[in-house]
This record gives C-alpha cells, sequence and structure tokens, in this order.
C-alpha cells in the first residue's frame, strides 16, 4: 500500500507542484486550500505525513495541527511557510509540528524531508508517544496541555509533563524517587521528597483525584509513587 501524505496548501501552482512530485515518488495523496476543509478531511483518513502551509484561509495551519494533536500524536506534520522568524518556527514545534520548511525551498530538499519522517514513524516507538488516553482524560506531551474530552482543563510545566509521562510509561508499577530523580530532574539540584508529593497533589487536582483516597495518583511511603489509570479493586 502506498504511504497517504495529505496536503493543505491555498497556493494553486505550489500546490500541484508539490502533488504532482509525491505522486512521482509514489506516493498517494490528498490536498485541500484551506484549513476548515483540512480539519474535515482530517476526521476520515489516517495518512502517513501532514504537510501544512501556515497561512491558509479559514483557519491557519498551527490552528490545523493543534486541533489534529488533540486526537493523534503519532502522524509526523511537516509546515511549509513564508515566515522565517525563530519565534514562529518554536511556535509550530511547540504545537506539535516534527518539521518546518521555509518558502522558497528546494523540492527535493521537501521530498528528502517527507522521505525521511515517513521512515521515522513507520516503526515501533511506543515508549516515545506523544499523548497518553485514560478515562476520559487526554495528555498532549506535545502541546503540555490536559484535556477532558473537547475541553482543554490545564497547561502543563515542562517538569510536570516529563513527570506525567515517566509516570504514565511505568503505569500500574512502583517509580522509586531515585528513580524520579535521574529521569525528570538530572544533574540538576535534586528536589526533596516534599517537592515531588506536591507535584502529584497537583496531578490530584488536574485529574479530579480524591487527595484522602487518590484513585489515580499514589505516593508508596519510603519507596515512591505508582500510577494506576484504572481503579484497583
Amino acid at each position: 500500500m502506498k504511504p497517504l501524505v495529505f496536503i493543505a496548501e491555498d497556493e494553486e501552482t505550489l500546490r500541484d507542484l508539490i502533488v504532482l512530485n509525491l505522486e512521482l515518488e509514489g506516493y498517494e495523496v490528498k490536498s485541500v486550500t484551506n484549513g476548515k476543509d483540512a480539519i474535515n478531511l482530517l476526521n476520515h483518513i489516517q495518512p502517513d505525513l501532514i504537510i501544512l502551509d501556515v497561512m491558509l484561509p479559514h483557519l491557519s495551519g498551527f490552528d490545523v495541527c493543534k486541533q489534529y494533536r488533540i486526537k493523534n500524536s503519532k502522524t509526523p506534520v511537516l509546515f511549509l511557510t513564508a515566515k522565517a522568524s525563530a519565534s514562529d518556527r518554536v511556535n509550530g514545534l511547540k504545537l506539535g509540528a516534527d518539521d518546518y520548511l521555509t518558502k522558497p525551498f528546494n523540492l527535493e530538499e521537501l521530498l528528502l524531508r517527507v522521505k525521511k519522517l515517513i521512515q521515522r514513524t513507520s516503526g515501533n516507538d511506543t515508549l516515545n508517544t506523544s499523548h497518553y488516553e485514560f478515562a476520559d482524560y487526554l495528555i498532549n506531551f506535545n502541546t503540555y496541555e490536559i484535556y477532558q474530552g473537547q475541553k482543554k482543563l490545564y497547561d502543563l510545566s515542562k517538569r510536570e509533563s516529563k513527570l506525567l509521562r515517566l509516570l504514565t510509561e511505568k503505569a500500574n508499577q512502583v517509580v522509586s524517587r531515585e528513580e524520579i530523580l535521574d529521569k525528570v530532574w538530572g544533574e540538576e539540584a535534586y528536589p526533596t521528597s516534599r517537592t515531588i508529593d506536591n507535584f502529584i497533589l497537583a496531578f490530584r487536582k488536574y485529574f479530579k483525584d480524591n487527595p484522602r483516597s487518590p484513585r489515580y495518583f499514589h505516593s508508596i511511603r519510603g519507596i515512591g509513587y505508582k500510577f494506576t489509570p484504572h481503579k484497583q479493586v
């Protein structure tokens, strides 16, 4: 089966050129001209790569990426843009983009980046997934956000995101304080147990977890901490 590439680009000549060359490279291609149509079509297809122009009509490429990342964190996203500023690039990457190409660009470079992005995500990379779902919550590690259904509840700090990723990767296992220090704080000044406890208390608030009878986030006295996505019987 041919890899499917989805492209949203409102500049007709450029879009047709990209589509033609992608098809010549052996890809199946679907394209739209505005952000609204991009969201509608992405609700019905599962592409192997998404290419988004930033300055799309109706809905920007940034907005399309942000909405798409709420429910899909694995499909790589490549931005095409006339904006070359560092702030725009950083903003795109924060929203969950995997790559960023500034117009005008070399067509061969685009095709090479497409090939590498698809190859990179075709293997199994479960430990580096950028989102986690449990109960009716979704944690987006790319955008540092917590959702309940379609509603955004909280923005996470970078360290909160790192600790949540560690706990969710080891769901139902006790994670020692030493492992948390090593993987979340690294070689920086080590926190006290009280500091980590405060992070756990914050998580209980974010996920409406009863502090007196926790369902999801547990402190294991003298050992570490445990995340249980399903209620323990």
